[in-house]
């Protein structure tokens, strides 16, 4: 069996604040990882900008650093090259629910086989603490110093609304719980959405370690069904004494590459290229 250490880049050390929520997520994927034994050589780490995007720097895996937002049609673009590989996509609030909202949901409702990583600090962490869209209203921050006159995204909320087939959260300050979400996650055939309170020490003084630790209550202590959709939505609205972490919805359902004709061959990183002539395509295209 792998450990931890077994997908670790050792050129380098995360530049993080100390105490920053990412070293949680960091440890809890490579955790994760180690208890499904995963070969690292069929690990594709996908993200985009913000604190955490430097991560596949720090992965002895496949990594790739993308645009701002658009981790997800890269990590799509990479399951359907070779769907044999295990993708993981890892975002900031910001670059998933703002910039990158549109990809986020039409990954959701095409549910390629990928699992999506999302730091939820309320913040723009990287350029200063600007408010995200997880912030609530009211919120003080550089950019609202009068408070957030806008209300916060509900990530999970808009997750059932756009057919996601796994939704989760987790909370960095709670390795072993958030080690098995993400585990549970990329076991899952199909879009994983795993939505984590990720404190920020440096921006937001107001959700810290003490405040996720007696807010949060784990779901499968309440028996909660996780394939009944009424359940969760009620889980996921209801925030009037404590926060829930936990799997609140999957279902199976066909992934987007099972659909797709041009697969059934095996994945299209195999496929022999050398011999193929597509100037028929164009002479029937140009004009």
């Amino acid at each position: 069996m792998r450990t931890p250490k077994d997908y670790t880049d050792n050129t380098g050390k995360p530049n993080w604040c100390p105490g920053c929520g990412n070293f949680g997520i960091e440890a809890g994927l490579k955790m994760a990882m180690s208890k499904l034994n995963l070969d690292p050589d069929n690990v594709a780490l996908v993200s985009g900008i913000g604190c955490g995007a430097n991560a596949p720097y720090w992965f002895n895996t496949y990594g790739l650093v993308t645009l701002h937002g658009r981790p997800l049609p890269v990590a799509t673009g990479v399951k359907l090259g070779n769907h044999e590989l295990t993708v993981i996509a890892w975002s900031g609030d910001g670059d998933a629910y703002g910039i990158g909202m549109g990809h986020f949901i039409h990954a959701m409702r095409r549910n390629a086989n990928v699992t999506y990583l999302v730091g939820n600090n309320t913040v723009y962490g990287l350029t200063k603490g600007q408010a995200s869209p997880t912030a609530e209203k009211g919120q003080i921050s550089p950019s609202t110093p009068f408070g957030t006159p806008d209300p916060n995204i509900d990530p999970l909320a808009l997750a059932m609304s756009s057919k996601c087939s796994f939704i989760a959260r987790g909370f960095a300050g709670n390795l072993p719980h958030l080690s098995n979400l993400i585990a549970e996650g990329i076991k899952h055939k199909g879009f994983s959405l795993i939505d984590i309170y990720q404190p920020c020490v440096a921006w937001d003084k107001t959700h810290g370690y003490a405040y996720y630790q007696e807010k949060t209550f784990d779901l499968a202590t309440v028996n909660h069904d996780v394939t009944n959709k009424q359940a969760a939505l009620k889980m996921i609205f209801d925030k009037s004494e404590k926060l829930p972490i936990g799997i609140f919805y999957k279902e199976e359902r066909e992934v987007y590459e099972d659909e797709q004709p041009q697969f059934k061959r095996g994945p299209l990183a195999h496929r022999d290229i050398e011999n193929i002539n597509i100037k028929a395509i164009f002479d029937q295209y140009s004009f």
